[in-house]
C-alpha cells in the first residue's frame, strides 16, 4: 500500500512539471544528462517521451529502462511522419523539445506548427562550423579552440539564438575522435545548464 502511494506521488510530481520530449538517434549521452537533471529537486522539467528515427539504439534502451514512453519513426514519408509526431506531442502536452544527437533536420513546417521552443546542442562554437563533420574541419583549419553550443532551433540550420556556449582547447595531438570525446563531456554538462537557464525564466 505504501509503495503504491509512493508511485502515485511520483506520477503527480511528474505531471506538475513542464512536459518535454527528447529526440535522439544514437547513444543518447546528452539525453541521459538531461534525464539526470530532470530528477533533481530544482528541476522543473519531466521527460514525457523520447522519439528516435532508429530502433534498438542505446538511448531508447535507456528510456525503456527508466519507463519513459518511446516512439520510433522511419521518416520515409516526411510529411506524414511530422504530422504524426505533432499529434503525439500535442497528446502528451509537450511544451519543449530537446534535440540530443537527432540526425534528422526538422523542416520549417514542423517548427512553425509546433510553436513551442525547440533546443539543440551543436558540437562547435556557433556560428562557426555549422552542419556535419565539425571536428574534422576544426582540426583541418588548425583552430586553437572549439567547443559546443546550445541554441534555439529556427528555420535555418544551426542558426537559432544562442543560449550558452562552452569553449574547449584544441591540442596539437588531438584527432577528430579525441576532440569529439572532449567536447561530448562538456555537452553533457552544458545542456542541462542551458535548459535550467531557459526554464528558470518561466
Amino acid at each position: 500500500m505504501e509503495n503504491q502511494k509512493f508511485h502515485c506521488m511520483v506520477k503527480l510530481i511528474g505531471k506538475n512539471k513542464i512536459q518535454c520530449a527528447v529526440f535522439i538517434s544514437g547513444r543518447g549521452t546528452n539525453f541521459k544528462s538531461i534525464y539526470n537533471f530532470s530528477k533533481t529537486k530544482l528541476s522543473k522539467i519531466n521527460i514525457q517521451i523520447v522519439i528516435s528515427n532508429k530502433h534498438g539504439v542505446d538511448g531508447i534502451k535507456f528510456a525503456k529502462k527508466k519507463k519513459i514512453k518511446t516512439k520510433i519513426f522511419n521518416f520515409k514519408n516526411i510529411v506524414l511522419t511530422e504530422n504524426r509526431i505533432i499529434k503525439l506531442l500535442e497528446k502528451n502536452n509537450i511544451k519543449y523539445i530537446f534535440l540530443a544527437g537527432f540526425m534528422k533536420i526538422l523542416r520549417k513546417r514542423f517548427i512553425k506548427k509546433f510553436k513551442n521552443p525547440i533546443l539543440n546542442i551543436h558540437p562547435s562554437l556557433l556560428p562557426k562550423y555549422k552542419g556535419l563533420n565539425t571536428h574534422v574541419r576544426v582540426i583541418q583549419n588548425k583552430e586553437k579552440f572549439s567547443g559546443c553550443t546550445v541554441h534555439f532551433v529556427n528555420e535555418r540550420l544551426d542558426s537559432g539564438q544562442i543560449i550558452m556556449k562552452k569553449k574547449v582547447k584544441v591540442l596539437k595531438k588531438d584527432t577528430p575522435k579525441s576532440l569529439a570525446m572532449k567536447i561530448l563531456k562538456e555537452e553533457n554538462k552544458l545542456y542541462p545548464k542551458a535548459i535550467s537557464k531557459i526554464i528558470s525564466k518561466i
